[in-house]
């Protein structure tokens, strides 16, 4: 996993890990979860925060993560992703000061500009009075100087639609009806205060109970874990922990490619702009914040998950299955009421290394070969992968693919502005491909090494891959024993 402090990183870890370890013991207690609290926090003197009562309490609520659960007892939400209250104190609450900057001009620009009453002259520059400020800004643009600045909370800064706001005392809020689960509050937050529930427990316990546990890795794991790390090397130490398989999720590519360019076909013909429908993230944005689109112009095709984990449950409905990737919002889409028959877990690569470590499984090189998807459906983890599947689907189907524009959107920002071009008639284009992470999922919030890293061993491992075509790698699959449209409905019921 990659944040900019390593810090957070190895205590998500250890606190993780030491659950799941619990967990697999099967002594997964309020005694033994309270031990971590002060191992992690012995006192008497506080090693990261300004008391241990306080850093306990952060702890406490990273275990209730840990365990599927809101890190507040007292607070219930299906929400996947949470603000630990008492780890979100330290950010400074008012957003526009006046720097030393300040020339304490005659004309005061500035005061002038204020509506609000909040800026007063103080002992040597400007001040800014925070029970008053309402954050409009008029101040600093005002200020010949530039002596004003704005300065955004990290969280707030890289939600791409608004869900952060603050409560009176400045602790971190979620609002629910905006959050798109894109995970990307959680690791720019430099105080760790943001996390989202995680399922580990869940699937331990579904292993134990003899079920058969069915893992389906994205298809940005190739990379994640070095060169030399192949999809055979992580089945197998996926069965060692035991998981009764593993399938690669490039598999569920070449199913949404597929069938996305029949969509594709039918919409050209009606000359209607269409987008893609893999990322989890960008179809909660177009659902919660732009509905009209989500009803006209999203693809009904599943995502790969969802695909595979359907064929999964096509041969055995009581399988468990569990995706694994760089994606929070995965989580999301395995809750999302609005899809029919989604995979039952999503964990992120940090979350089954801890699940590993904690049962002594090391991911170690493999023998013999194993592939499902072709080469199409592996790309789907980088940006305007998704794209080029569905057009080389259409070449295998003799379409003429020429003169078809596809736009590659990535990054939540760019997505949003896409959309409302789409909103008001303006997108140039046949059809969009967005992702909410910049790169794609291969640059997701959860990735387990840096996007160049990835990248560069990504480039290894997918030149070992035989260059089997789309529609030919599917023959080999029961495509008419499930949906792959997100109402859960056949082709023959329309």
């Amino acid at each position: 996993m990659i944040t900019n402090d390593k810090g957070i990183v190895e205590l998500k870890h250890f606190i993780l890990r030491e659950v799941c370890r619990l967990a697999w013991e099967e002594k997964l207690t309020p005694e033994e979860t309270d031990r971590i609290v002060y191992e992690v926090s012995p006192g008497p003197k506080a090693e990261y925060r300004c008391c241990v009562y306080k850093e306990r309490e952060i702890v406490r609520g990273r275990i209730r993560l840990a365990m599927g659960e809101c890190p507040e007892p007292s607070h219930q939400s299906k929400n996947v992703v949470q603000v630990i209250p008492a780890a979100c104190d330290d950010c400074t609450i008012q957003d526009y000061f006046v720097t030393d900057v300040c020339r304490f001009c005659l004309g005061k620009a500035c005061l002038n500009s204020c509506k609000f009453g909040a800026i007063t002259p103080g002992d040597s520059k400007m001040h800014i009075d925070l029970t008053k400020c309402k954050s409009c800004g008029q101040c600093a643009k005002a200020c010949p100087f530039g002596a004003i600045v704005h300065q955004e909370r990290p969280c707030k800064k890289a939600c791409p639609v608004g869900a952060i706001f603050y409560d009176e005392a400045g602790i971190c809020q979620i609002d629910e009806s905006k959050c798109i689960h894109c995970g990307h509050c959680i690791h720019n937050c430099p105080f760790g205060a943001i996390g989202s529930k995680i399922y580990t427990i869940d699937v331990i316990r579904a292993i134990q109970a003899g079920k058969r546990v069915i893992a389906m890795c994205a298809p940005a794991t190739e990379g994640q874990f070095g060169k030399d790390v192949t999809m055979g090397a992580i089945r197998q130490a996926l069965k060692k922990a035991g998981f009764a398989d593993m399938v690669e999720v490039g598999l569920g590519g070449d199913m949404t490619a597929a069938y996305e360019a029949k969509e594709w076909i039918e919409a050209r013909k009606e000359s209607k702009i269409m987008t893609t429908s893999c990322c989890p993230a960008f179809i909660s944005m177009l659902h919660h914040h732009f509905p009209k689109i989500y009803a006209e112009n999203k693809s009904t095709t599943v995502s790969p998950m969802v695909a595979v984990s359907r064929y999964l449950k096509s041969l055995d409905p009581d399988c468990v299955t569990v995706f694994i990737g760089p994606c929070i919002a995965k989580k999301g889409e395995t809750q999302n009421e609005f899809i029919k028959e989604s995979a039952d877990y999503a964990l992120t690569y940090g979350e089954i290394v801890a699940m590993l470590d904690a049962k002594g499984v090391a991911i170690e090189p493999a023998e013999g070969e194993y592939q499902e998807a072709s080469v199409f459906g592996k790309k789907f983890a980088g940006s305007g992968g998704v794209g080029g599947a569905v057009l080389e689907v259409m070449k295998e189907m003799g379409e003429d693919v020429d003169d078809i524009r596809v736009m590659t959107v990535a990054g939540g920002d760019e997505c949003r502005k896409a959309m409302l071009l789409l909103k008001v008639g303006k997108l140039d284009t046949d059809f969009v491909e967005c992702m909410i992470c910049p790169g794609g999922c291969v640059g997701g919030p959860s990735k387990h090494r840096a996007e160049n890293e990835v990248l560069k061993a990504r480039t290894n491992l997918l030149g070992q891959a035989d260059k089997r075509g789309i529609l030919e790698n599917l023959k080999k699959y029961p495509m008419d024993k499930f949906s792959m449209y997100r109402d859960g409905s056949m082709p023959d019921e329309g």
